[in-house]
C-alpha cells in the first residue's frame, strides 16, 4: 500500500489511483497533486478496495486490467457499499467494454494513451457535477417518487415508507433532469450535455444509465416510469 503525502490542506479532494503501471500511476499522481488534490495509489483490484475503505477517497480513477481482482470487479465491489465517483481508464477501444462499465455504475471513462491533463479535466468535470446537486433546496415530487438534489437523495414513497434508490451520480441526474419536467421528451443528446457535459460519451451511453435506472426504479415497485420515445429519447411518468 502506498499513500503520497502531501502539503495540501485536508479540505482538498482525495483521489484514490488504481493503476498497475508504475509509470501511468506516477503521471496521474503528479498531474492531480498539481491542480490541488490529495492522492493515493493501488497497484491491484485487493489492494484497491482496502485503501477505498480505509481512506474512503472522492473519487476513485480505476484501471480495468488489473491483476488478481480486476477493475471491473472492484467497481461492483465499490458499488454494493458506495456512491462514490468513480471513472474507468482502459485499454480497450471496444465500446461494448465502455458500455459494461458503465452498467455498472461508472461515472465516466478514459481510454488509453491519454493526455493526463484531460484526465484531470475529467476528475474534476465528476467531482464538480457531484457538488452540484446540492445546490437546490427544493424536493421535486413526481407521484410517489421524490427527489432531493441538495441533500442528494431520491425516495419513493410506498404505503407510508420512503425507500431510497441507490443511485450513481450520473443515474441521479438523469433522474433528476426527467422528473424536474415530467411527461417532456429529452433527447439523448441533451441528456448527455446536462448529465455528462464534459464526456465524449457515445448517445448510447445514455442508453445504459437510462436501463440501469429502469431496473432500481422497477425494484422499488416504480415499473415504466421512465418511457422511451423511439427515434429521440426519453420521458418519465409516461400516461397509463
Amino acid at each position: 500500500m502506498s499513500i503520497t503525502p502531501t502539503p495540501l490542506s485536508t479540505s482538498s479532494h482525495l483521489v484514490l489511483i488504481v493503476e498497475d503501471e508504475p509509470a501511468i500511476a506516477s503521471v496521474l499522481e503528479a498531474y492531480l497533486r498539481r491542480d490541488g488534490m490529495r492522492t493515493c495509489m493501488a497497484a491491484d483490484g485487493i489492494e484497491a478496495l482496502q485503501l477505498f475503505r480505509d481512506m474512503r477517497p472522492d473519487m476513485v480513477l480505476l484501471d480495468i486490467n488489473l491483476p488478481g481482482v480486476d477493475g471491473l470487479d472492484v467497481l461492483r465491489h465499490i458499488r454494493a457499499e458506495d456512491q462514490t465517483p468513480v471513472i474507468l481508464v482502459t485499454a480497450l477501444a471496444d465500446d461494448v467494454d465502455k458500455l459494461l462499465g458503465l452498467r455498472l455504475g461508472a461515472d465516466d471513462y478514459v481510454i488509453k494513451p491519454f493526455n493526463p491533463a484531460e484526465v484531470v479535466a475529467r476528475v474534476k468535470a465528476v467531482l464538480r457535477r457531484a457538488a452540484n446537486v446540492h445546490t437546490v433546496s427544493a424536493p421535486i415530487r413526481v407521484g410517489d417518487l421524490e427527489i432531493d438534489e441538495q441533500d442528494h437523495v431520491a425516495l419513493v414513497h410506498v404505503q407510508n415508507k420512503a425507500i431510497p434508490l441507490p443511485l450513481t451520480l450520473t443515474e441521479f441526474r438523469l433522474l433528476a433532469c426527467l422528473a424536474a419536467q415530467p411527461r417532456r421528451c429529452f433527447s439523448r443528446s441533451y441528456l448527455i450535455e446536462q448529465c455528462l457535459p464534459e464526456s465524449d460519451a457515445l448517445e448510447r451511453v445514455i442508453d445504459s444509465h437510462i436501463s440501469k435506472l429502469r431496473r432500481k426504479l422497477q425494484q422499488a415497485g416504480q415499473d415504466d416510469l421512465i418511457e422511451a420515445v423511439r427515434g429521440i429519447g426519453y420521458r418519465l411518468w409516461q400516461e397509463r
